[in-house]
């Protein structure tokens, strides 16, 4: 599934394409992945123009002259800037110049439009290069749920996923099965700066394709190269040499070095 840092990508090559264009028409083919019904939605859409585009933890929100347009690209969800069509795209975008595409080959992502955010979006906890260290500090030792499922809870902070999860603890030198009310206050000080480490590093390197994640003008990320432990079964810790680990924390596979992370 994307997340932060393929989400932020996708975001920014949305940005430098639709800004100011106006939705001419939209059409949906699969009705499983738009909230509301097709033909009101495409009604509302009609005629907006673009505002901005904008990036809540992992919902992409385009913000139009009147309401929202809010993506989430579930597991294999794609936004395509003039892209041809597939048996996968499932909505089309025209625009006054070209057209966005909605592929979803498994059909987990979901299509909005809201005159206001939705509740589930507005709900989210703050972003994790935003939050300050003293209010992650009390927002992780509140739970008393391993650290791996905290940094995974979107109300605690929006965004993070399995990927960034494993390597953010890694980088953290904390087990994912620490319970987090647990942690002592360096050690979830050393969590925060791993986590905002290793997602401004990922962004710089436009996300980790480690499955069909592409940005909206169908560029692969290159992160997947720099994971330390994320689907690295069985190969040496880059720090130690052990073999990387593989358990599951909140039903996710989850990496780990077990000498380097206590």
């Amino acid at each position: 599934m994307p997340e932060l840092p393929e989400v932020e990508t996708v975001v920014r090559s949305l940005r430098r394409t639709i800004v100011g264009r106006r939705i001419m028409n939209a059409e949906f083919r699969q009705l499983r992945v738009l909230r509301g019904a097709p033909q009101a939605t495409a009604k509302s859409l009609a005629g907006r123009r673009v505002v901005a585009v904008e990036r809540y933890g992992k919902f992409i929100a385009m913000r139009l002259d009147k309401g929202y347009l809010v993506v989430h690209l579930g597991m294999t969800g794609k936004l395509l800037i003039d892209a041809p069509l597939t048996k996968w795209t499932h909505a089309i975008f025209t625009l006054d110049e070209g057209t966005l595409h909605y592929d979803d080959q498994r059909q987990f992502g979901r299509i909005e439009y809201g005159v206001e955010l939705p509740e589930r979006v507005a709900a989210l906890g703050p972003e994790p290069l935003e939050i300050s260290l003293s209010d992650f500090t009390k927002r992780v030792r509140a739970r008393k749920a391993p650290i791996k499922a905290v940094l995974l809870n979107q109300a605690v902070v929006r965004g993070v996923g399995n990927i960034y999860a494993d390597e953010a603890l890694f980088r953290a030198g904390v087990h994912p099965k620490r319970v987090a009310s647990s942690l002592s206050k360096p050690r979830v000080e050393r969590i925060y700066n791993a986590m905002r480490e290793v997602l401004a590093e990922a962004i710089e390197s436009r996300g980790s394709s480690v499955s069909n994640y592409v940005d909206a003008e169908g560029r692969k990320g290159s992160f997947q190269t720099a994971h330390r432990v994320y689907r690295r079964t069985g190969k040496p810790c880059v720090k130690c040499g052990a073999e990387i680990t593989r358990t599951l924390v909140a039903q996710r596979g989850t990496h780990f070095c077990p000498k380097c992370q206590v």
